[in-house]
């Protein structure tokens, strides 16, 4: 049977300051009354029943998983203790569905991404589950079609030098993962035709990543071993004592670098479909652009004026008149206690208001 694992644990610091430590980004909604977490959840919802739809997220947020997304099984949820990155997140996922089902395949998915285009996505992960049996042992990823260059995604490159049929569609052994890169490499990277985005999206049997992280990862999985051993102790109920006792002894690693970056059985299937992994405040905006006003601005408040101003994403449920003067690509951002004002372009770095936050004490912002 085919398991769905849903990442739910980041806290989103590239949001600040809507995306707090008491709900993140992925529990928040941006285009409509539906937050990106169920979103994600009701995008494979047609062909996935709850039963199978695993969430991994961190312990503080569990209570809001269930307010969100009733219909999963409580014992569906995942709480994880401590951040500790996205490899041990998907091992001890792992683990929970291989004592489920042995012979399962599992899609990794995180729980924050736009998806444009879904049923174009839903047939790719179709496709790619079949991959699953007709290429043996592969670990799948989903790599997205670049439309420019962009130094906000990681990359992937493809060895077409060899090609892989999988239902149909063409696939490639992967040459290379790629870091985010500056503005010059993203340019050549995309001039190359051998690149794609890093969607962050995996399709496997639970054996074959078991087996990987055996021969790649044997730190974490002693750990994962141990919490198997529990599992199968306890009727298949987690204990949280031992999740925890594990998860403070891993290592925090990502599974690309830890497991991807150097198996040797990576498959990427390129795809079209229109995606975001919405990493900033611009990305947002990039998004909205086609419902821009005649300045090129969204506008997400009360009232608003703009003189000699274009390309301004403004959000605030506040009562303020909000004016712009003079302002070209700047996003203004305001909650009940805190204001941000940015270069849309630079939004990324937001992220590192967090970190002043911290520093100075005033972690009440966060």
């Amino acid at each position: 049977m085919v398991y769905v694992l849903i990442m739910a644990g980041g806290i989103g610091s590239r949001f600040w300051p809507q995306s707090r430590i008491t709900k993140p980004k992925q529990f928040l909604s941006f285009f409509d009354n539906t937050s990106l977490f169920q979103g994600t959840v009701q995008r494979v919802s047609s062909f996935i029943p709850p039963e199978r739809i695993i969430v991994s997220t961190n312990t503080d947020y569990v209570g809001v998983v269930k307010e969100q997304m009733p219909d999963i099984p409580y014992e569906n949820i995942i709480g994880e203790p401590v951040a500790k990155n996205t490899a041990p997140c998907i091992a001890f996922a792992t683990a929970l569905i291989h004592h489920r089902d042995p012979d399962a395949t599992m899609i990794v998915l995180p729980s924050d991404h736009f998806i444009r285009d879904e049923d174009s996505f839903i047939k790719d992960l179709e496709s790619c589950i079949k991959g699953t049996d007709d290429v043996n042992k592969r670990l799948l990823t989903i790599g997205i079609t670049p439309t420019r260059p962009d130094t906000g995604y990681g990359y992937i490159q493809c060895n077409d030098q060899e090609k892989i049929t999988i239902d149909g569609k063409q696939a490639f052994p992967v040459k290379t993962f790629a870091e985010k890169p500056d503005m010059q490499t993203a340019i050549k990277f995309l001039q190359s035709g051998d690149f794609l985005w890093n969607s962050g999206m995996f399709i496997w049997k639970t054996s074959t990543i078991l087996n990987e992280i055996e021969q790649h990862l044997p730190v974490l999985f002693h750990q994962v071993s141990i919490f198997s051993d529990n599992l199968k102790a306890n009727d298949g109920n987690i204990s949280p004592e031992i999740l925890e006792s594990a998860y403070h002894s891993c290592f925090p690693v990502s599974i690309d670098y830890g497991i991807m970056e150097k198996s040797e059985n990576v498959v990427v299937l390129p795809s079209q479909f229109d995606w975001s992994d919405l990493g900033s405040w611009m990305a947002i905006y990039d998004i909205k652009r086609d419902h821009s006003d005649e300045n090129g601005h969204i506008l997400e408040a009360n009232e608003t004026l703009s003189v000699n101003s274009e390309n301004c994403y403004v959000k605030s449920d506040g009562k303020k008149l909000i004016a712009l003067v003079g302002l070209q690509s700047i996003g203004v951002i305001e909650t009940d206690d805190a204001l941000l004002i940015c270069n849309l372009e630079k939004s990324q770095d937001v992220k590192e208001i967090g970190k002043l936050l911290e520093k100075s004490n005033r972690e009440k912002y966060l």
